[in-house]
């Protein structure tokens, strides 16, 4: 791409296909709410900018009460440290971000007002004016700085420090005016600061037992693992927005009493809904469901003694376990595609065809687990309902093992405490991976060497330079044989087993009107509470 001036955003590619063959999976599918399908991530080429339009149309009053999977006494109101779907949530309704990502996962201006760039390395960010946090200060250049740089600073345990790191410069021109110097050129950047964790907060804030954002609700009450209250900001700079008085969220970690809690009427949305609850909640007319394809996973975590590291035997020998047509049709209910171990799902811009689908196979499974040295012993799985579909997926893959002479004991531990007390801990478990808008990210944030969210432990120095080289690369295809190479390279050699690709399912009260689904994640890609409302 050479010296074009001004370009604007994006490939916007999508939709589900109706022009298939009919399947048990397409019916049920067909007869729910379907969104759009995520075909690729929003691209800033040199000289681009967008712009952001409001819409507003609901209908205003009206409390509601949201359960989501996941809480703990680890929840945060600190948007560095936010960890899971529930912590995103709340953030989302207390803060803003400079950007925000679309239904094809495009990037849309928020807080700033243009983003812009002639060589992918140097950006020049203009806010939005008129814009105050929840105390009545007005936002400038100084919070944005202040909000940035701080996850470069190790000491606030931010869970995009390596992320935040590829800014090297960050200042402010003016109370309106942000510059932004890359380490190497990066045209994703106005995508990855639409993350969760890069909300804006006030310049100077280290007390975050209450949020002081400039979002949709002002929190009336937070206490972690327990209950987060918003009720509306009177003054929100979007005009007519939000619709609601109030959004209570908290946790019911099962999956079962989430359902029937919303089927009671006690809550008004539930997300991560397990595809056995499909068919009781779509004959309800209390209920509605709302699924859409997306590039998140439920993935097979091989650490430690077992994983890519010290037993890369092990590793092929898990992968070739994995019967994925069954763990689609049986754990998933069909609810999902087929994967091939590489995080980057067909459809993506940069997903690459090269590889042969790994096929079950528990023959090749039994010569690397013998090289391996584990036949006959008896090796813990752990598996929980916090990682959707997992316990499922424990059992297939536990008979499955039986067929090459592999025995794997699972230990189904509580959701509750899960991502604190087994996530990256134990030698061979299970994972959720969100959906995330940009190739950059999935590899930056899960596979990269020095990633706090490094799951296997894995280290591949060929790979750590194809990431960095990726970023800056704005000839497409030579960017899109990098991301194919890194494919390769996580496929064949880390200890990461992808063998579906989720559907999004979340449930909500019939009574609920403007949500939609998110290929992001579920609860609208987090971001439900100021585009929902109650029908009277």
């Amino acid at each position: 791409m050479k010296d074009e001036k001004t370009r604007s955003l994006v490939d916007q590619q999508s939709s589900n296909s109706a022009t298939q063959g009919v399947s048990r999976r397409q019916v049920l599918r067909g007869m729910m709410t379907s969104g759009l399908v995520a075909a690729g991530s929003g691209v800033l080429v040199p000289g681009s900018s967008l712009a952001f339009a409001d819409t507003a149309k609901g209908t205003r009053g009206g409390k509601i009460k949201v359960a989501s999977q996941s809480g703990s006494t680890a929840d945060t109101l600190d948007p560095a440290k936010g960890s899971g779907s529930t912590d995103y949530t709340r953030q989302y309704m207390f803060y803003n971000g400079l950007t925000m990502l679309d239904e094809s996962l495009a990037p849309k201006m928020v807080l700033a007002e243009s983003f812009d760039t002639r060589d992918a390395q140097n950006w020049v960010i203009k806010l939005r004016k008129g814009v105050n946090f929840h105390d009545g200060k007005p936002l400038t250049s100084a919070d944005v700085v202040y909000s940035l740089n701080r996850h470069k600073n190790p000491k606030t345990s931010s869970k995009v420090e390596t992320v935040a790191k590829q800014m090297v410069e960050i200042k402010a021109v003016g109370t309106d005016e942000i510059h932004i110097s890359l380490e190497t050129k990066n045209a994703d950047l106005p995508a990855i600061l639409a993350v969760s964790h890069f909300l804006i907060v006030r310049d100077g804030t280290t007390d975050f037992s209450k949020a002081n954002g400039t979002g949709p609700f002002i929190c009336q009450e937070f206490q972690p693992g327990i209950r987060s209250i918003g009720t509306r900001n009177p003054d929100y700079w979007k005009k007519g927005l939000p619709y609601l008085d109030e959004v209570e969220l908290f946790s019911i970690p099962d999956e079962p009493a989430r359902v029937n809690a919303l089927l009671s009427g006690d809550v008004h949305l539930i997300n991560s809904v397990n595809p056995r609850s499909m068919s009781t909640l779509m004959a309800s007319p209390l209920a509605r469901v709302i699924q859409s394809d997306s590039g998140g996973y439920t993935n097979l975590v091989m650490r430690d003694q077992l994983g890519p590291v010290q037993n890369p035997d092990f590793v092929l020998g898990m992968k070739s376990l994995l019967n994925r047509e069954q763990i689609l049709n049986i754990a998933c209910r069909g609810f999902g595609t087929i994967a091939n171990d590489q995080p980057i799902p067909k459809g993506h811009r940069y997903y690459t065809s090269g590889l042969s689908q790994r096929e079950y196979d528990p023959e090749k499974a039994k010569f690397h687990f013998k090289k391996a040295g584990v036949l006959g012993q008896s090796i813990p799985m752990v598996a929980s309902s916090a990682a959707d579909n997992s316990v499922e997926m424990a059992q297939l893959i536990q008979l499955a093992g039986q067929q090459s002479g592999l025995k794997l004991d699972i230990k189904r531990v509580p959701a509750d405490g899960y991502w604190s007390n087994h996530w990256m801990k134990d030698a061979l478990g299970f994972s959720n991976i969100n959906p995330r808008p940009t190739a950059d990210l999935i590899f930056s944030l899960f596979y990269q060497s020095s990633s706090n969210w490094n799951e296997s432990g894995w280290k591949n120095d060929q790979f750590d330079q194809l990431l960095v080289a990726a970023r800056g690369e704005t000839n497409e295809s030579k960017r899109k044989q990098m991301y194919g190479d890194m494919q390769v390279l996580v496929h064949d050699l880390c200890g990461i087993g992808i063998p579906t690709f989720s559907s999004i399912n979340d449930a909500c009260s019939s009574k609920l009107g403007g949500y939609k689904p998110h290929p992001l994640g579920g609860f609208m890609g987090y971001m439900f509470a100021e585009q929902v409302w109650l029908e009277v």
